[in-house]
């Protein structure tokens, strides 16, 4: 049967270089750990930051857009909670945290 598969013998060296060092690989690792930090994890948090400073600013009267593409103002502001007038008689209770951005004053009557 040993006619079928030839044998297959490793190759021995003696080379040091054949073997990659530790620190290459320590390397690469904080290599990633550092794009990780700056493309990912810094810009996170800093818009959460920004949306955190948004939210604590909002008062009655700001024309808000929300992230479900809600134009409203806003007429009662809660801790939880902010109340949107989006037409004349109607107002929406939404939460606070579903304010996506705070509109430039007119905004509302121009569309």
């Amino acid at each position: 049967m040993n006619f079928f598969i030839s044998s297959a013998l490793a190759q021995t060296t003696t080379d040091a270089a054949a073997a990659p060092s530790p620190m290459y690989t320590y390397l690469m690792v904080a290599g990633f750990g550092v794009i990780f930090y700056f493309m990912i994890w810094r810009p996170q948090s800093k818009r959460a930051n920004e949306h955190k400073s948004l939210l604590s600013t909002l008062s009655k009267g700001d024309e808000v857009i929300t992230n479900s593409g809600i134009l409203g103002r806003i007429t009662k502001v809660d801790d939880l909670y902010v109340g949107l007038q989006v037409s004349d008689n109607l107002e929406l209770k939404m939460q606070k945290s579903s304010v996506a951005a705070v509109l430039p004053k007119g905004t509302l009557k121009s569309i």
